[in-house]
């Protein structure tokens, strides 16, 4: 067997001049339709127009071209089927060898912010993945290709044996296949929304491989690290690495857990995680004095950590971040000084995120968790906070400043693991008691953490208390302040405890569970 018929019809012509002028040079006759054939004709390719192939114009502004049984004929007949070759013979039709095949753009259609109805659904292609699909389904005759950086390697392979392996074949199929899908994965996730059915019968998603990973969780597990086709600005996955080593599975993981957080600010933030749950946030005046307190919030655990800006880096705060081991730094850009002081770090990897968002401005996004045998799908928590929705449940309400370390505390225990208890005092967080299995545990490990900090200090709690031994505990270290959400059929237990030891307790009515 020999490729000696192709059928070449691209929206992305990169590299299809020179790849059709190879297939030419060896014999190949191509066949070609609307805006490829004028191409390279123009080129001086020798092309047969599809119209000449199947004895029909195109019609319907190029909608209806390709949808024949001279194309699909030659495309799905089987070459060793006797029956098959008969039709071929008595109906007049030839082989089609070689499809190149590459869809409307309707992915980038759709991202552009002042898309029409009408223009997305224009650029739904139709023919082009019926080609692809009865080529690959017939890859045992026919080699198909969709993807430029693949024409190189048939070329070789066709100078060799005048046609392409049978593996080959077969690892081009699977890539159709999977590209099919991903195209029509974004094409009924976008009717899918219009219509207001987020959470339909089937959920079908596509991601796009940004990169292979050295190892997952752990080094004996494989990894790979995808992103959503159309994933928006001011996120790891569209970060630009400007200094360090690869990313890793880890490194990843606590670079979005670090960014959700210091997403909740619009003033100066900065955040430290490890392992997923925060060990330093701080808010100032600047992104130094942020830090300063993040770093002071717990200088033990920020060692080795992730740390997240939404200011620029300066060389002031480049200068103390540079006086620890760090995994990561995420700021939205860094001076030219910055990158010169944390550039003589080797393995800190940094990371520009460009723009972000004001806090107010965030939109919940449809998070996937697999479980076994299936997926969980939800709404990522973007619930916020202001004065007016607290509900002050005790006798003494809360000052001025303990409204503020309240807000500030509840921004941030909402992404710490529950069960979740969380100190902040002075626009920092200085406890932190992170997945414990019941919530005095994790309030007597944030007031570890704290010491002497926790006198004076705010107390957050990403839900109810069940009984009032918490805010015994609380009050036993000097805690003045309480916010949390209430909705325990003992509150009533908790608020007298509050009262009794003159502590102002406020109710939010909603919960930030995070398992």
């Amino acid at each position: 067997m020999a490729i000696r018929r192709a059928l070449i019809s691209v929206s992305d012509k990169t590299g299809i001049v020179e790849f059709a002028k190879e297939l030419a040079n060896q014999g190949v006759q191509i066949i070609s339709t609307g805006g490829t054939f004028n191409l390279l004709q123009k080129e001086g390719v020798p092309v047969t127009g599809i119209s000449d192939v199947t004895g029909f114009p195109e019609i319907m502004d190029g909608r209806v071209k390709t949808l024949h049984p001279a194309v699909h004929s030659g495309l799905l007949a089987v070459r060793d089927n006797e029956e098959h070759q008969k039709a071929m013979q008595e109906l007049g039709l030839d082989y089609i060898d070689l499809v190149v095949v590459n869809l409307y753009p309707f992915k980038e259609t759709i991202a552009k912010p002042d898309v029409t109805y009408e223009d997305a659904i224009e650029n739904i292609d139709i023919g082009g993945p019926t080609m692809l699909r009865s080529a690959a389904k017939n890859h045992a005759f026919v080699t198909v290709v969709v993807d430029a950086g693949d024409y190189g390697a048939v070329v070789e392979e066709m100078k060799v044996g005048g046609d392409t392996t049978l593996e080959t074949r077969k690892r081009l199929a699977a890539k159709v296949f999977r590209h099919t899908g991903a195209y029509d994965a974004l094409i009924s996730d976008y009717l899918s929304k219009l219509n207001g059915e987020p959470l339909p019968e089937s959920y079908t998603v596509t991601y796009e491989k940004v990169q292979d990973l050295r190892y997952g969780e752990n080094p004996h597990q494989q990894a790979a690290f995808y992103k959503k086709p159309l994933a928006a600005t001011g996120n790891v996955t569209t970060a630009e690495q400007l200094h360090g080593k690869e990313l890793s599975y880890n490194n990843i993981n606590d670079a979005n857990a670090a960014l959700a957080i210091v997403k909740e600010f619009d003033e100066p933030a900065v955040v430290a995680v490890k392992h997923m749950n925060p060990c330093g946030v701080g808010i100032g005046a600047t992104i130094h004095e942020a830090y300063q307190k993040a770093y002071e919030a717990d200088p033990t655990s920020i060692f080795g950590g992730i740390i997240a800006a939404n200011r620029t880096i300066g060389a002031d705060t480049a200068e103390l971040l540079g006086s620890i081991f760090l995994e990561i730094v995420i700021a939205p850009d860094f001076t030219p000084e910055a990158l010169d002081i944390l550039m003589k770090k080797k393995n800190i990897r940094l990371m520009k995120l460009g723009e972000l968002s004001a806090a107010a401005e965030r939109k919940p996004e449809w998070l996937v968790t697999s479980v076994d045998g299936g997926m969980l799908v939800q709404q990522s928590d973007v619930h916020s906070l202001n004065e007016t929705d607290l509900q002050v449940v005790t006798d003494r309400k809360p000052t001025e400043e303990e409204v503020k370390q309240l807000l500030f505390g509840w921004k941030v225990v909402k992404h710490v693991k529950s069960n979740a208890i969380l100190l902040a005092k002075d626009d920092m967080t200085v406890g932190v008691g992170a997945g414990q299995m019941n919530r005095v545990g994790a309030a007597r490990i944030a007031i570890e953490q704290a010491g002497e900090k926790a006198a004076g200090a705010a107390l957050a709690s990403d839900a109810f208390f069940p009984m009032g031994d918490t805010v015994e505990l609380a009050a036993k270290a000097g805690i003045t302040a309480i916010i949390q959400p209430g909705g325990s059929i003992k509150d009533e237990e908790s608020i007298a405890a509050a009262n009794a030891h003159n502590i102002a307790m406020v109710f939010t009515g909603v919960r930030h569970f995070k398992h």
